[in-house]
C-alpha cells in the first residue's frame, strides 16, 4: 500500500507544533500501526532527517504507552484495540492517515507524539492502594470469600491501562473514567473498604488538580477505551464520592 501521512512534528514542550506531510510506499496489511511507523523512521534516517518520535514499549496491547490520536480517533477505528495492535489491513492503498499525540492540558505534549501522562500517576498515588500489614506470616490471598460477581468486576475495572484515550475522547479532556476505574477495583472489594472514604477523596481532589474537565456523561470515553471500562465505573465513584463526603 502507498499513504500519505499527516504527522504531528514538535521539537519540544515550548516549541511551536505542525503537521508534517510524508509519502510511504510498500507498507503490507499484516504490518501494525507501530511497525509502519518504524518504517517511515528508517526512511527518514537513511535520508538525513529527524525520525518521528513515538511512545511504545510492549506492542502486545498491555501497557497503554503506544496511544496516538489516529484520524481523530484515539488508538485508531477499530474497537478495543491499542495502537500497537491496530494492523494496517484496516486502511485502504491511498488513504491519507492523520497522526497526532492525545489533546488534554493534562498531558503535555514533550516530544513530537509524545505526551507526559504522568498526572495519572499521580492521581494512582494519591490513593490507588491498600495499605496492609506485612508483619509476620504472608496473609492468604484466598482467605476472605468475595462473591464471584463482585470479583469480576474488580477485574474488568483493574484491567485499565491507563493509556488516557478516555481523556483523549473526550470533549472535557476529563479522566472521570480512568479514576472512576481505579477506584472502583478496590470499592468492590472488602481489602478496599478500610480506606474507602479518604481513596475516593484523595483521587478526585488530585484528578481536579491536574487540570482534567468535567465528565457530561457522553460517553466517547467508554467507546474509546481499548479495554472497554464501563461508565457504571464513574456512577460508583460518584456515589462513593458523596458517601465520603456525608461521612467527612
Amino acid at each position: 500500500m502507498k499513504l500519505y501521512l499527516k504527522v504531528w512534528r514538535q521539537e519540544g514542550p515550548n516549541a511551536k507544533g505542525k503537521m508534517v506531510d510524508y509519502t510511504i510506499d510498500g507498507v503490507d496489511g499484516d504490518m501494525s500501526f507501530l511497525e509502519m511507523l518504524d518504517i517511515l523512521n528508517e526512511d527518514l534516517i537513511n535520508k538525513g532527517d529527524i525520525p518521528v518520535e513515538f511512545d511504545h514499549d510492549c506492542r502486545e496491547g498491555i501497557c497503554g504507552s503506544c496511544s496516538l490520536q489516529i484520524n481523530g480517533e484515539p488508538h485508531g477505528p477499530q474497537r478495543l484495540t491499542t495502537t500497537c495492535q491496530l494492523h494496517m489491513r484496516k486502511f485502504n492503498d491511498g488513504d491519507t492517515i492523520v497522526i497526532e499525540p492525545f489533546r488534554a492540558t493534562a498531558f503535555p505534549v514533550v516530544k513530537d507524539l509524545i505526551v507526559d501522562r504522568s498526572a495519572f500517576d499521580r492521581i494512582q498515588q494519591a490513593g490507588g492502594y491498600v495499605s496492609v500489614n506485612t508483619s509476620g506470616n504472608t496473609v492468604d490471598a484466598n482467605a476472605i470469600p468475595i462473591e464471584k460477581d463482585d470479583a469480576d468486576e474488580a477485574f474488568y475495572s483493574a484491567a485499565c491501562i491507563g493509556c488516557g484515550a478516555c481523556v483523549a475522547a473526550c470533549k472535557n479532556a476529563s479522566a472521570m473514567l480512568f479514576t472512576s476505574a481505579k477506584v472502583s477495583q478496590f470499592a468492590l472489594l472488602p481489602q478496599g473498604k478500610v480506606e474507602a472514604t479518604d481513596r475516593v477523596q484523595a483521587m478526585v481532589k488530585q484528578m481536579d488538580l491536574e487540570g482534567f474537565g468535567n465528565c457530561t456523561n457522553t460517553g466517547a470515553c467508554m467507546v474509546e477505551c481499548p479495554k472497554g471500562i464501563k461508565l457504571e465505573n464513574i456512577a460508583r465513584m460518584n456515589r462513593e464520592y458523596l458517601s465520603a463526603s456525608l461521612e467527612g
